[in-house]
């Protein structure tokens, strides 16, 4: 039988459901700090590594604390994962701010709090001089067109909104030597949960080609180059975590082909990865409520699409234990789905499950990333409960779950009975 290992027992979640009722995101922190220090350890042999996690997949403190600790930084991309970094202490240039469509007043947060800002169009050169001045340090993020492909998540970059164009670089960089800008970056991002480890080692080896003609030509130095993100997850049981050793040799040998070569060193080089570092450490705990039959078998849980989006919108595939049965027959073919009134709400079509009752527990593998975070409150739906397994197999509640007082608190009945 294929399966997935899972870092607690059956008897640790009904202890927590005994505290905390279903359904809930329960985090492993022992194996996120495990996965962290592994990719510290293979990227060590790259000048000036700093892994930045990015937030959108996990916005949480106390997820973000224990990463800062671990000597990540911050990938923030709106206000409200700006403030979430500075409370955490996250500061400084341990803050790349990669944001698109830019409102005045992020651009005037992210430089008040001295963090990179990676400009997302070369309009974004005057607006940021406009409406906060320009820093010290400014980084560009380039789309590569036709010269790399993308992927089915992010989509092929000719057709991304995101990024400048390579000739839109170098007049970029010009304007902003000629306005003063001494230190500058080069970042990209043309990938979502990319399994192939040569993806990468092909990306760094078009920014550093990129970065030595930039350089030439301008007569600027980098300072580092971000690599970006996509570093995929393997959410099927046949599939195989990507090496990180494996990236980080063929960075390293790009770097001395290209960046030695041309007598660029130092340039430190950055990654903004989030699913990779807390995905697979995740997992949506639910109760089944009920048992349908009609043309097809379904199962239906207390949990929805409104608590893990990703099946719905891609047909991502997350794999299904159902606690207790482990080591039972996958004797039925089953729907799993949740309570939204809309028929893509399902996490699983026509999978082979042991034979599930009322009652029974179901953990939904791999929703450390894009999980919680892409939650929503359509049909009035509340976002659940976050949970924090830690190393000694306590427990702590890292956000409650919302109440309908929270759903109805922004709307304004006082006038109601008047309009």
């Amino acid at each position: 039988m294929v399966s997935k290992e899972l870092p607690f027992t059956q008897e640790k979640i009904k202890e927590i459901i005994s505290e905390y009722p279903t359904p809930f995101h329960l985090y492993d922190k022992e194996g996120i700090l495990d996965n962290a220090r592994k990719m510290k350890e293979a990227f060590s042999i790259v000048n000036g590594f700093r892994e930045y996690f990015a937030v959108k997949a996990l916005p949480n403190p106390y997820i973000m604390k224990i990463l800062k600790k671990e000597g990540f930084g911050a990938d923030c991309s709106s206000m409200a994962e700006l403030l979430l970094a500075e409370k955490t202490g996250i500061t400084g240039e341990n803050i790349m701010f990669s944001s698109n469509d830019t409102p005045a007043e992020e651009f005037v947060k992210a430089k008040k709090l001295g963090a990179i800002i990676n400009l997302d169009d070369i309009s974004h050169i005057e607006y940021l001089e406009e409406v906060a001045g320009l820093p010290e340090l400014v980084c560009c993020r380039y789309n590569p067109g036709s010269l790399k492909k993308g992927n089915t998540i992010i989509g092929n970059p000719e057709e991304a909104k995101y990024g400048f164009t390579r000739e839109q670089l170098f007049e970029g960089y010009k304007i902003m030597k000629e306005k003063g800008v001494k230190r500058f970056g080069l970042h990209t991002m043309v990938a979502s949960n990319e399994l192939e480890p040569e993806y990468f080692v092909e990306t760094a080896r078009i920014l550093f080609e990129l970065v030595a003609e930039l350089s030439n030509e301008l007569d600027i130095r980098f300072e580092f180059v971000n690599l970006g993100g996509g570093i995929g997850i393997p959410y099927r049981p046949e599939q195989e975590p990507v090496p990180y050793e494996k990236i980080a040799t063929g960075v390293r040998d790009a770097y001395d082909e290209n960046i030695r070569a041309n007598g660029l060193h130092p340039l430190k080089i950055y990654l903004e990865c989030g699913r990779v570092i807390t995905g697979p450490y995740g997992y949506l705990v639910t109760t089944v409520r009920h048992l349908k039959q009609i043309y097809k078998d379904y199962v239906g849980t207390d949990a929805s699409m409104a608590n893990l989006m990703r099946p719905g919108m891609y047909e991502a595939y997350h794999h299904i234990t159902v606690l207790g049965k482990e080591n039972e027959e996958l004797t039925h073919l089953y729907d799993v789905t949740g309570s939204l009134c809309e028929n893509n709400d399902k996490f699983a079509i026509d999978r082979l499950l042991p034979e599930v009752e009322r009652g029974d527990i179901i953990v939904i593998h791999d929703t450390g990333a894009h999980g919680h975070a892409m939650g929503f409150n359509y049909n009035g739906k509340l976002r659940s409960a976050e949970i924090l397994l830690n190393e000694d197999g306590s427990f702590m509640q890292i956000r409650r779950a919302e109440t309908i007082d929270d759903y109805f608190a922004t709307l304004d009945f006082k006038d109601l009975n008047d309009f």
